[in-house]
């Protein structure tokens, strides 16, 4: 039976691992920070309307500037700075769109990446960082961050000034850990860096009141870029939109690595309908971060450190055996992530039910855990 050993596979490929996080029937799956609610019935009907009208024309191309979803990208985005008191604006020629965020990074990496460059990250970070660089050609650097998760101007700007990056990535909120980077921080790596900053903001929407955008800092830089989603916020994870905001030169080099007609017909139907019903899809986010603070607080009273989060999910350390939790919790009906740091576990969340179950489950499993290390204790006393 052929193996990858036998095909000629590039060298820098061998031994590598594909992404991916384990795919399990179980009742309460919260391992993958997808968005617990479901896309609202108007939202839907909405989505089957614009489709319709264009599965008549499947026999065309469609837009290969996409210009509609560019349109309402932009108005999101400029609504995004005119809440945080910013009167920029975003304009169409400035946004970027692609089959989910991934794709967006992977055409930044394309275009700015490749054979014989370098990309730097901040690591714990997103693990599809270091993959699309890889898949570029490019080689990773992994600069550690401090013990608490966190990142600060001094240090990340010598940390750039000493390897001279080709690409710089930022992830706030970060992801697995939550916590989010300060503007000054993007700004120390940007002036200290030659080549490209990416932002990715994925998780921005869950973000605590105080969080700022760099979309604000995007005058005058023309090297940095600010990458999102719709899988998170907006409930879309299945339709696979990512986008970007950056200058528009910056867009203009996108253009020379995508494939010809990457968004197709269908995906930017349903984009533009969703964009339509920002609102309706975004009503549940501040429900998902009432049930990450109730996570957070609820684990804390177990004995476990909770890294301050942003995102729809919490990281939390502390386990004895995290493997032996996770295995635990699936057991219960509970899917979480084991991210593969040393005593953590993450978990996103859900709906009251699903965040009431995962509490049950580990308040479970956590009390008899005390309870067996109790009894070895008199046994051996």
């Amino acid at each position: 039976m052929t193996s990858l050993d036998s095909l000629p596979l590039r060298a820098d490929l061998r031994g590598a691992t594909p992404y991916g996080a384990p795919m399990i029937d179980v009742p309460v799956r919260l391992n993958v920070n997808e968005n617990a609610f479901d896309v609202p019935e108007v939202v839907v009907r909405a989505i089957g309307e614009r489709i319709a009208e264009a599965a008549g024309a499947l026999n065309r191309y469609p837009d290969r500037e996409f210009a509609q979803l560019r349109e309402r990208l932009a108005g999101y985005l400029t609504g995004v700075l005119a809440a945080e008191g910013s009167e920029q604006t975003i304009s169409p020629a400035m946004v970027w769109a692609a089959n989910g965020s991934n794709e967006v990074l992977l055409h930044i990496l394309q275009a700015f990446g490749g054979p014989g460059r370098t990309a730097l990250g901040f690591v714990p970070s997103y693990s599809m960082h270091p993959l699309v660089a890889q898949a570029s050609g490019a080689s990773f650097i992994a600069v550690e961050r401090d013990a608490g998760f966190g990142i600060d101007a001094e240090t990340a700007a010598a940390a750039v000034a000493e390897h001279d990056p080709d690409v710089v990535f930022l992830c706030t909120p970060n992801n697995p850990t939550g916590n989010s980077t300060p503007l000054e921080v993007v700004e120390a790596v940007y002036a200290a860096a030659r080549g490209i900053v990416i932002v990715d903001e994925a998780y921005a929407e869950f973000a605590d009141e105080g969080f700022r955008s760099a979309l604000s800092l995007l005058p005058g830089r023309e090297r940095l870029v600010v990458s999102r989603t719709m899988s998170k916020a907006f409930a879309f994870a299945g339709a696979r939109v990512g986008y970007a905001a950056a200058d528009p030169a910056f867009v203009d080099a996108l253009r020379l690595v995508r494939m010809p007609y990457h968004l197709s017909a269908l995906t930017q139907a349903a984009a533009i309908a969703a964009l339509d019903h920002t609102a309706d899809l975004l009503a549940g986010v501040r429900a998902l971060v009432a049930q990450r603070r109730r996570m957070a607080a609820a684990l804390e009273g177990l004995g476990f450190e909770v890294v301050d989060s942003d995102a729809n999910f919490v990281l939390f350390r502390g386990a004895r055996d995290p493997r032996a939790l996770w295995q635990g919790l699936v057991d219960a009906g509970v899917l979480v992530r084991d991210v593969g740091l040393p005593g953590c576990l993450r978990v996103n969340a859900g709906t009251e039910e699903e965040t009431t179950a995962f509490l049950t489950a580990v308040t479970a499993l956590v009390g008899q855990e005390r309870q067996t290390t109790q009894t070895t204790d008199r046994s051996a006393g």
